[in-house]
């Protein structure tokens, strides 16, 4: 059986997350003490304490990135490893960073910039994003076109069967949501975010973050790494940063995705990070596989035991 570790994505931070593990491992508190001193900030109070920047784009991005490597070192240190991995959206990032693309403090203050430039794109406001539940891609397509004369309205994430995310301007946001409950859609669900994310009113966050990477030394992957952007395998660090670049004002296809990891032979996915979010949408992907997190004490205890199980059956 293969394994692939997928990584969240922005919107699964919450206030406290990861502090079990990080009051008790030491190789969690490693790579939080290598991201406060790369940030000059206290990035354990950013992720443990309530605040007022976790929420903020900026600040989110180098935060679950963070708790998300130091799980990877964790798991590393418990012997479990990955065959393929992928991330939704900044959770590539950690992928990244898993597959020796990135080392973890360029990746820290890239994504920090790469918050920045997504918040600086669109006047917080102006922007909005809807979760559309219950139709097929082709349909939303088209009420996003007919709401475009409002403005700017894509559809943007492609989470799983029944569940796509559509982004824009807000007022062609509302129009489309109108127009998508009249064609059937069970539910249109305002998201709380900060901007349109992978539109094309990212445009200027993909220029300043291609001038960004001019900066930055990226490898070629040492395992395979699935992009959200194509569905398909990074084939070398060229073309992981003209995907970089796009990813931002592009619609992240998840479901797509996760169905070439599968395709890939893989049976075992283990999200890393804070939330179950991905694991929710892999289980309607395809329900024979075996999804697992690890956030905290007790789903890594879960993990273990579950993995150490089948090893015993061979089957790892």
């Amino acid at each position: 059986m293969k394994i692939a570790f997928v990584y969240s994505g922005q919107g699964a931070q919450y206030y406290g997350m990861g502090k079990e593990l990080y009051d008790e491992y030491e190789v969690v508190q490693n790579v939080f003490n290598t991201a406060s001193a790369a940030l000059e900030m206290d990035v354990a109070s950013l992720c443990f304490e309530e605040n007022e920047l976790l929420n903020q784009t900026t600040y989110t991005q180098p935060a679950i990135l963070t708790l998300s490597t130091a799980i990877d070192a964790l798991l590393k240190e418990k012997g479990i490893q990955p065959d393929v991995v992928a991330g939704l959206s900044l959770g590539e990032y950690s992928a990244f960073v898993k597959a020796e693309v990135l080392e973890f403090t360029a990746a820290v203050n890239l994504v920090k910039k790469r918050g920045q430039y997504m918040t600086d794109a669109v006047p917080l406001g102006e922007g909005a994003m809807s979760a559309v539940m219950g139709l097929d891609r082709e349909t939303i397509s088209e009420a996003c076109q007919e709401a475009s004369v409002l403005g700017v309205v894509s559809p943007a994430n492609y989470n799983m069967p029944g569940q796509i995310a559509i982004a824009g301007i807000k007022a062609a946001v509302e129009k489309a949501g109108e127009i998508l409950l009249e064609k059937g859609a069970k539910r249109v669900i305002p998201l709380q975010v900060s901007g349109p994310f992978h539109t094309e009113l990212l445009l200027p966050a993909a220029q300043q973050l291609a001038k960004a990477l001019k900066e930055v030394a990226i490898q070629d992957p040492a395992l395979p790494i699935v992009s959200n952007t194509t569905a398909k395998v990074f084939s070398d660090k060229a073309e992981i940063a003209d995907i970089m670049v796009k990813q931002v004002m592009s619609p992240v296809y998840w479901e797509d995705s996760v169905k070439t990891m599968i395709d890939l032979g893989v049976d075992i996915f283990i999200e890393v990070g804070p939330g179950k979010t991905l694991s929710s949408f892999i289980k309607k992907i395809d329900k024979t596989v075996l999804t697992l997190n690890v956030e905290n004490k007790k789903s890594l205890e879960k993990t273990l035991t579950k993995l150490a199980a089948l090893k015993a059956e061979n089957q790892v």
